[in-house]
């Protein structure tokens, strides 16, 4: 019997081992090509709170904006550079004593795109009227069919920031539909073109 569990072990190590050389072929031999992949295809969003919109950006193009909403007054949206940290289709709302179910009644809508700050994300609402407003408790409101959009364009690790004022960085972003992204100590910094 023990004489069986060594073959067995030494056979699953022998796997273990041809699989990790072979993945290793894969990685060195493709690396160059992937790396240049993956860098290009690189997501940042940008909301800026004053104009209450969010454009996505890959490289230095604008790929698409958005209307948007943003915390009220006495529920601000967070400003800063945070990442993806999870991504839900039909999300369950939890608020304490109340739980709504993925339905049309869901005040975070249809798609949660969740920041690694805790209780923050870019989500749907049942509220459409509330777009353009300083309405939400401090997360980005979109409407359901255009979060359902970025959803598909976005992953878990992309970048978004949120800005709390209006400079000359943010009018070049949601007017030329192209702009300048410097690379700053290994993360994606927005930088003025020219």
């Amino acid at each position: 019997m023990r004489e069986t569990n060594k073959r067995r072990i030494r056979k699953a190590a022998e796997k273990g081992l041809l699989l990790l050389g072979l993945l290793g072929l894969m990685i060195v031999s493709g690396s160059s090509q992937n790396l240049s992949v993956i860098q290009s295809t690189k997501r940042v969003i940008v909301v800026s709170i004053p104009d209450r919109k969010l454009a996505i950006l890959e490289g230095s193009k604008v790929l698409k904006t958005y209307r948007v909403a943003v915390g009220a007054a006495e529920t601000p949206s967070p400003t800063g550079k945070f990442l993806i940290i999870n991504r839900i289709p039909h999300p369950t709302y939890y608020h304490p004593g109340t739980v709504i179910p993925p339905s049309a009644n869901n005040p975070i809508g249809t798609r949660w795109i969740g920041l690694d700050k805790k209780g923050y994300a870019i989500h749907g609402t049942n509220e459409p009227h509330s777009i353009d407003h300083a309405a939400s408790h401090g997360c980005i409101r979109m409407r359901n069919q255009e979060v359902e959009e970025l959803f598909k364009m976005v992953r878990t690790g992309d970048v978004v920031e949120i800005h709390g004022q209006r400079d000359a960085q943010m009018a070049e972003v949601f007017s030329s539909g192209t702009m300048t992204v410097a690379q700053d100590s290994g993360s994606n910094q927005l930088a003025m073109g020219q």
